[in-house]
């Protein structure tokens, strides 16, 4: 699967955003660094083949295998020791994240009930997106009928923009829909 982003970005999106804000140097101009997605699974400590589970839900929307998140420090009051897994994620980049992006901004978010866009309101103030989802069934690639229990996940999108308007208005080129 070509990455069909990809070359929007290079014919349409680069040439824009370059003229907008008037960069005087082509290496300026912002660009999608990389899309993390990360389950958290609080619930894993007590259930094992929840983590197998999550694992390869994980594996099967991203198109590549993710890795198992351990605690950091023990915390008593959650019963959670360090060391225990906790949750997964998994980091895209290259053409593995513009298909992905691809997917996610014409594929999965029009399948979110009442979708009216993603929110503006989301940025870090440093050019970064996040975006959480509650159920993982959104995606094309799960089988309704095979899933045990209904997992959320966060994506964030890393992009080289210096200003969450400069990296909303990337998003917004390659498509993302933001709500009016």
């Amino acid at each position: 699967m070509s990455a069909r982003l990809r070359e929007i970005y290079k014919n349409e999106v680069f040439g824009s955003l370059k003229e907008k804000f008037a960069y005087p140097n082509p290496m300026q101009v912002p660009k999608l660094e990389k899309i993390t997605i990360n389950m958290g699974l609080g619930e894993a400590k007590d259930n094992a083949k929840m983590m197998e589970t999550a694992v390869e839900e994980l594996a099967l929307i991203s198109g590549q295998r993710p890795v198992v998140t351990k605690a950091r420090k023990s915390i008593a009051n959650f019963k959670v020791r360090s060391g225990m897994p906790v949750g997964c994620k998994v980091t895209l980049r290259g053409d593995n994240m513009y298909v992905f992006a691809d997917k996610f901004f014409n594929i999965v978010l029009p399948r979110v009930r009442d979708f009216k866009g993603v929110s503006k309101n989301s940025f870090d103030g440093r050019g970064n997106y996040s975006v959480g989802l509650k159920e993982q069934s959104i995606f094309p690639e799960i089988v309704y009928d095979k899933v045990d229990k209904i997992k959320g996940m966060n994506i964030i999108f890393t992009t080289t923009a210096k200003t969450d308007e400069e990296a909303q208005e990337l998003l917004k080129l390659l498509g993302m829909p933001f709500e009016k």
